[in-house]
C-alpha cells in the first residue's frame, strides 16, 4: 500500500487520524506548506487535487514560481575511499561524476 498520491508531478503524503476519524496530508519536497484533509479517500483525492491547484494558482497570481518537488539536483555523502573511486571510474569512461551516479542510480534500480 502506497501512502502517497500524486497529481501534476506533486506528491502528497496520506495519514490516518483515527482520534478525529479523518484522512489528512501535505504536499512533500516543497518549502510551501500546502494540506488537505477529508472524511473518505475518494474525497481525499479531490481535496489533494484541489490544494495541488489552488496552490498553482495561488503562485501565478503572487507572480512567484510554485516550487517544484524534484529539481535532479541532490547531495549524497560517501566515504572519500568511494569517491576517489567512482571519480577514477568517471575519467576512466570518459564521462562526468554526475553522469556516473545517475547511469549507476538507473541500474540500480532497474534491478
Amino acid at each position: 500500500m502506497s501512502n502517497t498520491i500524486e497529481h501534476k508531478g506533486y506528491i502528497g503524503s496520506v495519514e490516518y487520524s483515527n482520534a478525529d476519524k479523518c484522512f489528512f496530508g501535505k504536499l512533500e519536497m516543497i518549502d510551501d506548506l500546502v494540506t488537505f484533509e477529508a472524511n473518505t479517500v475518494d474525497d481525499l483525492e479531490k481535496s489533494f487535487q484541489d490544494s495541488v491547484d489552488d496552490y498553482l494558482s495561488t503562485c501565478k497570481a503572487l507572480g512567484v514560481e510554485a516550487q517544484k518537488t524534484y529539481k535532479g539536483i541532490f547531495n549524497v555523502r560517501i566515504s572519500p575511499k568511494l569517491h576517489k573511486l567512482a571519480q577514477q571510474s568517471a575519467l576512466k569512461n570518459n564521462i562526468s561524476l554526475n553522469a556516473l551516479v545517475g547511469k549507476s542510480l538507473e541500474q540500480y534500480i532497474s534491478h
